[in-house]
């Protein structure tokens, strides 16, 4: 420590051997180390783990631990369900939890912490996405009246953070509102040549693009 004289009171400024004590100890022991791992691991969001997430995540008020419903079961054609071969029986009402992990988990913590101080218009939500999902793609919300909404992701999103919008009950939304989320990646997603051109989206011909998924609920 540079300034050791300065952390001394006046009341022992003037004993030899309290500040040759103070002196030899400061010459011993070097915090900068500690001080630097203290703020990389438990201070600072983007680079805290373990204990240090854990920590952060009692402050904005979320846990760990997921709770992702089963929902894809073998049902007939028509019903939204998969077929032979893609989904099992429905064995009764079933939830896995799981526990995120380190990067899932603080993408979880910022996006309770930003849904704790949002007033749930789509400006504060496009803030929210844009600072989420930042230089991934576009993504924003939509109003699509009778008090329903839309998140419109124009690239693919990963199952946890999928978890996380859907199943967490961390992502805001207004009382009563029904939302739902849209991964429609511009690149890969098959269209006519003239919305490409007007719209400035690169659509995809036959053979290079497929149709767009669809919407997934969110905390319906």
């Amino acid at each position: 420590m540079q300034n050791l004289q300065q952390t001394i009171i006046s009341q022992y400024g003037n004993s030899p051997v309290l500040n040759q004590l103070l002196t030899n100890m400061n010459d011993y022991l070097d915090p900068t180390a500690d001080i630097d791992a203290f703020y990389d691991n438990f201070w600072n969001i983007d680079t805290a783990i373990g204990k240090g997430l854990d920590d952060w995540g009692k402050i904005v008020g979320v846990g760990r631990q997921l709770l992702i419903p089963q929902t894809d079961f073998f049902g007939f054609d028509g019903s939204a369900l998969q077929p032979f071969g893609q989904a099992p029986l429905y064995p009764g009402p079933t939830t896995g939890a799981y526990l995120l992990s380190d990067t899932a988990y603080r993408v979880l913590i910022l996006v309770k912490a930003l849904s704790n101080i949002s007033d749930s218009s789509i400006p504060s939500y496009n803030q929210l996405l844009q600072n989420l999902f930042a230089g991934r793609g576009r993504c924003y919300a939509v109003d699509l009246g009778k008090m329903q909404m839309q998140f419109t992701f124009e690239f693919y999103i990963y199952p946890y953070e999928q978890a996380i919008l859907m199943q967490s009950g961390a992502f805001p939304r207004p009382c009563g509102v029904k939302s739902f989320a849209l991964q429609c990646p511009a690149t890969s997603t098959l269209g006519f040549r003239e919305a490409s051109a007007s719209g400035g989206v690169s659509y995809q011909t036959f053979g290079q693009g497929s149709f767009s998924p669809g919407t997934q609920p969110i905390n319906n």
